[in-house]
């Protein structure tokens, strides 16, 4: 499949320069304002959430892959790339892969704009051209899971043929990508809206810990002896290190990160930058400033003093303020819908091609990091030598 993260050798800049050119501003809010073009942020950013359980829930799906004969990988639309976790791909396909279908769901569909410009098209044209799953669907809070559902029955009745024992099924992606909320929504549209929820659900990261119990979801087939498909809940599988400190502004901001992990106001600082590319007027005359801004610090002291986050003295809570700005562009609350990850054919062939490098541990990521600038620095004093 696909990695999303670009190497430790592509600076921050690049690759905000590139989201920079891929966003259109919508109006012009002040002729005098202009947004920043890249976004500069420090590579001692924490790029870490792999977690004691993400490893052990690893090792455990690995060990169930003899049973399992689909995967439904939940990957959040808002981040089409930047959720595509590389990890599970290797980990998945290492056993049997010509014997497991796959199906790819694109979820939180609908805090994404309506006006795609052909993004949901050229997602599902490259994945099914390059033979990365059987399907791929949209799914948003609104709408209907038939499309999943059906999804599934096609693959379990055509791909695999019926099943004596049922088919087995995983869900996996990255944490908070909506996997437990898919698991309840294909639960009470195969089964009945009577049934109970099948799997705890949150807004946080990290509610799923371990493997679930099998959960049915299709009806048995008298006809044919198949017992139906049974889908396996997961936890939210990080990866061990993220190459881009812009990467994992992007996994914090749309809550693939535990709050907190990456400071509040640079997660807002990033989302003020992106609101700014797109349209300025996004914040402009809701009352937090006056008019557009690339200053976090002016923004959120206006966010404090409209929302009430005050402390003594009436002095703003910039933390505060930070984290309600940023819940409320999650929600899709007025501050726009838009898409984090540009995506074309380049990025998309630079995803595949990163996905077939082995993942790396921390301390090996943070081995290459020094060589990488140890050769860079290098090369500049042979250049000022030469000079």
């Amino acid at each position: 499949m696909s990695q999303p993260l670009k190497t430790a050798a592509t600076t921050a800049a690049s690759l905000a320069t590139q989201t920079a050119k891929a966003a259109t501003p919508l109006t012009t809010t002040s002729p005098a304002f202009t947004p920043r073009e890249t976004f500069p942020v420090s590579p001692q950013i924490l790029r870490s959430y792999f977690l004691g359980h993400h490893h052990s829930a690893l090792q455990n799906m690995k060990r169930t892959l003899s049973t399992v004969s689909l995967i439904l990988e939940c990957r959040d639309f808002r981040i089409p790339l930047t959720s595509w976790n590389p990890l599970l791909e290797s980990s998945l396909s290492s056993t049997n892969a010509s014997e497991r279908s796959r199906i790819i769901v694109y979820t939180h569909r609908d805090l994404g704009p309506k006006d795609d410009g052909g993004m949901m098209k050229r997602l599902e044209r490259f994945h099914l051209d390059k033979r990365h799953a059987e399907a791929v669907v949209f799914l948003g809070a609104g709408s209907d899971s038939r499309a999943v559902l059906e999804a599934v029955k096609r693959v379990s009745r055509d791909r695999l043929g019926p099943q004596l024992t049922g088919t087995r099924a995983l869900v996996v992606g990255m944490p908070n990508a909506g996997k437990s909320t898919l698991l309840n929504r294909l639960r009470q549209k195969g089964m009945g809206k009577h049934v109970a929820k099948a799997a705890k659900t949150g807004a946080e990261p990290g509610v799923t810990r371990k493997l679930g119990t099998p959960v049915r979801i299709v009806e048995p087939d008298l006809s044919t002896g198949d017992e139906g498909v049974y889908v396996v809940d997961t936890p939210g599988v990080f990866i061990p290190h993220v190459s881009d400190p812009i990467s994992m502004l992007k996994l914090a901001l749309v809550g693939c990160v535990k709050d907190g992990l990456v400071p509040s106001v640079l997660v807002a600082d990033y989302l003020l930058y992106q609101l700014n590319l797109r349209d300025p007027g996004l914040y402009v005359g809701k009352g937090y400033t006056r008019g557009p801004t690339n200053s976090v610090e002016e923004w959120l002291e206006g966010i404090a003093r409209r929302t009430g986050k005050l402390g003594k003295g009436g002095e703003p809570q910039l933390d505060q303020a930070a984290d309600w700005i940023v819940q409320k562009w999650r929600s899709g609350g007025g501050l726009g819908r838009f898409v984090l990850d540009e995506v074309s054919e380049e990025t998309l062939e630079e995803a595949v091609r990163r996905a077939r490098e082995p993942a790396l541990s921390m301390n090996q990521a943070v081995k290459r990091e020094k060589e990488e600038r140890k050769a860079r620095s290098a090369a500049r004093w042979l250049a000022q030598q030469g000079g």
